[in-house]
């Protein structure tokens, strides 16, 4: 699908290991973004033993001997595959004073509870041998326990010949699986070996961030760094990986194991800075994913500060002097873990990983899922960034400038740190074919779509995400319909069904579910339009003439539906006008304006759009209105917290609320009072619990101990009334404010016209499922100290202890 507007193309690639030539474009087999830019597939098919048994068994020994490139010599990085290296790196983290300064402390606090205690005698004349005694042998302890802990974490690259040979297992396992290979641009690749030639100078790492929505993230882009001849990345991996055999392999690949969670082991806190430090001190490249865990929806998840918050400490403690941030984009036509994934938003319990599983993967490997497109964007320096944002808060007036603590500027920088990462990649992120072949499926009003339309649509889309400045995924100029019928095929029959027998091959949605995370990969390029279009639509699902379907601007600002979306950081009044200005120019909205101020005054529908059936308007609603049901069933579940006549503080679990709100969400869907099934994934839910506990209407309590599940109530000016007589909750507040709000922006349907009929139908239901939620898990507990709550508009948190 290249663009017909392309510029003459950029040179030829070839790279080799650590050869990397340059020469004029004459492959026609390679694809040219939009912008002319050479694309490269890294990995190309390999031979296999039953159809060419001798290829085979000839790569076979060019990968154990190590010959041309495949024996990663001169590769451009700090040295790590030496024996020994393991060895050397515990040293060089157990000697950090950081760590052992953190062992003092913690021994002499022990021993000062052992006196406290009267285990050690303060009148004894021996008083100040035995503590000191007791310090050395505790420090000793925590020596061991520390050692023993580093040896379980670090990554352990000591073997070249281990990592070639774990290099060709992983691509052929890649390329059975994705058997259109992995693909990258030229441009950017070629940007990257420059950069880091330039950091080994400096003795300084690369720290990559990529976005994670399958294990395969962590193969993609060591093999890439691999084929670029760069040092491999040090990766930071959940210990929930490091099951029997396949953890150690993984290990001497480059995984560096961390816990799921650190509890209030500051030991343990502490060797974890220590390991980071020391990697970037010395310029090793390091790897972990800006999201924590799995995207499970198919769109970026907010940033997990916590590996982060080590990042940016070693830089504004000194400890380490600069490191070099490389956000990356990894897309899937087809991404192997998402029936797994649609299991676990439904509500199944996520499986542990095992190596049954492992091994049973290879009847996956043998489908063919397409291909892997892999983005860099343009590498900064995390000690210029620190620096651009103190002088642009010094740049204030003296009146503005946040007082703030060193913790508190910390975690600003942190904030703007993971939304510009999170940014930077939406920024070169490709859009693969079944993404765009999902989202049409997904925004038409019809039951299907002939193919011909299909074809029409992928192209209109596609032009829409380049007017957005979105990359699409090419395929050598083949024609539009070549890569439908391609899209489809990977897809599959289980998401794509075809109604056979008639005139024209019509497709539809078989799994909606499903396809809702293909149609997420694009939803970023397009949600001010949605936003707005969807702020515009309590004015059209009026109907009547344009003039009464008209909304002013103040109305459509305070409608705007925020939900849980990464937005560009000039702020929601400078993006608003700017869309508005967007959709005008593309002829979907028509805008009067205040011809004294040139100010908008009020917005509607462009003649243009409506006589074309509302096919750009309907487009960016439909994209919106899952996301609109999800936050709206979110809302009313928060009624479920109304106790039922009793007075005093009531906490319910975290977890068993949830869970009880998706289950009110597939009751209310099959019922019809919801839409969109897709409302009802669990993740979707979790993250409006977690802006609801941002805005203060939620109050959760959260325990330090992992085995304590956290508990939540509602806030007391948000609580719902009960009549007096029937003690039945009432439709009237704060709370049911706010849910009508987003009740406004919801598609109509045929069960929801009739407010009052909803009203008594939903809370009837509400109540049912409180009435099981209290017997099942309400509890009165005290809270030890004050409680979590982050205010709306300030970022002020303080922890609550159970």
């Amino acid at each position: 699908m290249a663009s017909s507007k392309s510029p003459p193309p950029a040179p030829d690639i070839s790279i080799l290991g650590d050869q990397v030539t340059i020469h004029p474009a004459g492959y026609t087999e390679i694809a040219l973004d939009q912008n002319g830019a050479q694309e490269r597939n890294l990995v190309e098919q390999m031979a296999r033993f039953r159809e060419s048994p001798l290829d085979f068994l000839r790569e076979v020994s060019l990968h154990v001997s190590g010959t041309g490139w495949r024996s990663y010599d001169r590769i451009v990085g700090q040295p790590i595959f030496y024996s020994g290296f393991s060895d050397n790196m515990k040293s060089a983290v157990m000697s950090t004073p950081l760590l052992q300064e953190k062992i003092k402390q913690l021994a002499s606090k022990r021993v000062e509870v052992e006196v406290d205690q009267g285990i050690i005698n303060k009148e004894d004349m021996s008083y100040a041998s035995k503590t000191a005694r007791r310090s050395a042998e505790i420090e000793k302890n925590l020596q061991e326990v520390a050692e023993k802990m580093t040896d379980d974490m670090i990554c352990k690259m000591e073997s070249k010949r281990f990592i070639r040979g774990f290099y060709y297992v992983a691509t052929q396992l890649l390329t059975r699986a994705y058997h259109q290979g992995i693909h990258v641009s030229s441009e950017e690749v070629l940007r990257l070996r420059t950069v880091a030639e330039q950091a080994e100078k400096n003795k300084q790492s690369i720290i990559f961030l990529p976005c994670h929505r399958s294990h395969i993230d962590y193969v993609s882009l060591q093999l890439i760094c691999y084929r670029l001849g760069l040092a491999l990345p040090t990766v930071v991996a959940g210990d929930n990986l490091n099951f029997p055999v396949v953890g150690a392999a993984l290990q001497h690949a480059g995984a560096m194991w961390i816990r799921r969670s650190f509890g209030d082991d500051q030991l343990y806190t502490t060797l974890v800075q220590a390991y980071i430090d020391t990697l970037l001190q010395n310029g090793f490249n390091f790897e972990c994913f800006i999201e924590g865990g799995r995207s499970r929806t198919g769109k970026l998840l907010p940033p997990k500060f916590g590996i982060l918050s080590f990042l940016l400490d070693g830089v504004l403690s000194g400890r380490v002097k600069d490191a070099i941030i490389c956000p990356v984009s990894t897309q899937y036509d087809k991404v192997i873990e998402v029936d797994s994934y649609i299991s676990e938003l439904l509500g199944q319990p996520k499986q542990k990983e095992n190596l049954r599983d492992f091994l049973s993967a290879s009847s996956v490997l043998s489908l063919k899922l397409g291909r892997v497109d892999v983005r860099f964007h343009e590498p900064w320096s995390l000690r210029g960034f620190i620096q651009k944002q103190q002088e642009r808060t010094n740049q204030l007036p003296t009146q503005l400038q946040p007082k703030e603590s060193f913790n508190e500027k910390k975690v600003r920088l942190l904030r703007t740190m993971g939304y510009k990462v999170l940014s930077d990649i939406n920024t070169v992120s490709v859009i693969m074919p079944t993404a765009l072949i999902g989202t049409v499926l997904l925004t038409l009003r019809g039951r299907g779509v002939g193919k011909s339309e299909l074809i029409r649509r992928v192209d209109w889309l596609r032009d829409r995400v380049q007017d957005q400045g979105g990359r699409v995924a090419h395929f050598a100029g083949l024609p539009t319909a070549t890569v439908v019928e391609r899209g489809l095929e990977v897809l599959g029959p289980k998401l794509v069904g075809l109604v056979e027998g008639l005139p024209e091959e019509t497709y539809f949605a078989v799994d909606r579910f499903q396809l809702s995370f293909y149609r997420n990969m694009t939803i970023h390029l397009f949600i001010l339009q949605a936003l707005v279009s969807a702020g515009m639509y309590t004015k059209v699902k009026q109907g009547g003439g344009p003039e009464f379907q008209r909304i002013s601007y103040t109305e459509l600002y305070d409608q705007l539906f925020r939900g849980e979306f990464i937005f560009p950081s000039e702020g929601l009044t400078a993006n608003l006008d700017k869309t508005l200005r967007g959709l005008e120019a593309e002829g979907v909205i028509s805008v009067i304006r205040n011809s004294s101020a040139d100010q908008i005054k009020s917005i509607g529908l462009s003649n243009t759009e409506r006589s074309s059936g509302r096919e750009n308007y309907d487009f960016y609603c439909f994209l919106i209105w899952p996301f609109i049901e999800a936050s709206w069933l979110g809302a009313i579940s928060l009624f479920m917290l109304t106790p039922p006549g009793q007075n005093g503080e009531v906490w319910l679990d975290v977890k068993q609320v949830q869970d009880l709100a998706q289950l009110l969400g597939k009751t209310l869907y099959h019922q019809g009072d919801l839409s969109y099934f897709e409302a009802v994934n669990k993740e979707t839910l979790k993250n409006a619990y977690l802006r609801f506990e941002e805005e203060g209407i939620i109050i959760v309590a959260k325990s330090r101990d992992a085995r304590v599940a956290s508990r939540l109530k509602l806030a007391e000016e948000w609580m719902p009334e009960r009549d007096s007589t029937t003690s039945h909750i009432l439709p009237r507040g704060k709370l049911w404010d706010f849910a009508e709000m987003i009740s406004q922006s919801r598609r109509e349907g045929k069960n929801r016209r009739d407010g009052s009929t909803v009203r008594t139908r939903v809370f009837s239901l509400v109540e049912l499922v409180s009435k099981q939620l209290f017997e099942q898990g309400s509890e009165r507990r005290p809270i030890e100290s004050v409680t979590s709550r982050k205010r709306r508009g300030k970022g002020i948190q303080t922890k609550a202890r159970l």
